[in-house]
C-alpha cells in the first residue's frame, strides 16, 4: 500500500490516493482473500494515515468486494484485478475483468433466488460506475469511510489529519 501521484488517477487537485491492488487468478480462494485484503487495507488506513473508518464501512466494503469479485469470477474468463483506493472520505472498490459486457442490475424481485449482487452494491454504495476499457471493463463502487447510519458511537477510530 502506498501513495500515488495525483492527476491521471482521478484524484482531485491536491489530494493523494492511498491504494492497494491485487491480481486475481481465478483461484477458488479469490473472494475470501479479497475480503481479507479489503478489511486489512482499511485497518491500515486507520493505523498508518489516521483516517477515520467506521466498522460499518469496513463491513460494507467487504460485501461490495465479495459481490464484484464474484461477478468477475462468474462472468469473465481469465484474470481480474481488485484495486482499493481511498480518496478524500471514500474508499473506491474497482474490479477489472476481461469481459467487455457491462453489468446490468436486474429489477428488484424478492421471489428471485440469487442474482441480487449488483442490486445490493448499488443500494449500499455512495456511487457506482461501470465502463468499458480497451480490454474488458472496470466496475467501481464508492463507499463512505464514515458509513455509519447510527452516528458516532465509538465505532470509528483514527482522526482526520489537520
Amino acid at each position: 500500500m502506498g501513495s500515488v501521484p495525483v492527476g491521471e488517477d482521478g484524484t482531485a487537485s491536491g489530494e493523494q490516493a492511498i491504494r492497494t491492488t491485487v491480481a486475481l487468478d481465478g483461484d477458488v480462494t479469490d473472494i475470501a482473500r479479497s475480503r481479507r485484503l479489503a478489511a486489512g487495507f482499511l485497518t491500515r488506513v486507520q493505523a498508518e494515515y489516521g483516517l477515520p473508518v467506521s466498522r460499518r464501512a469496513i463491513e460494507v466494503t467487504q460485501l461490495v468486494v465479495s459481490e464484484l469479485v464474484t461477478n468477475a469470477r462468474r462472468h469473465a474468463p481469465g484474470p481480474a484485478l481488485l484495486d482499493l483506493r481511498v480518496v478524500g472520505d471514500v474508499v473506491e472498490v474497482m474490479v477489472w475483468d476481461s469481459d467487455p459486457v457491462l453489468p446490468v442490475a436486474r429489477a428488484a424481485d424478492a421471489g428471485r433466488v440469487g442474482q441480487h449482487g449488483l442490486e445490493i452494491v448499488k443500494a449500499v454504495a455512495r456511487g457506482f460506475e461501470a465502463r468499458r476499457e480497451p480490454v474488458g471493463k472496470r466496475v467501481t463502487a464508492r463507499i463512505a469511510l464514515l458509513d455509519d447510519p447510527d452516528g458516532p458511537d465509538g465505532t470509528t477510530t483514527g482522526h482526520r489529519p489537520r
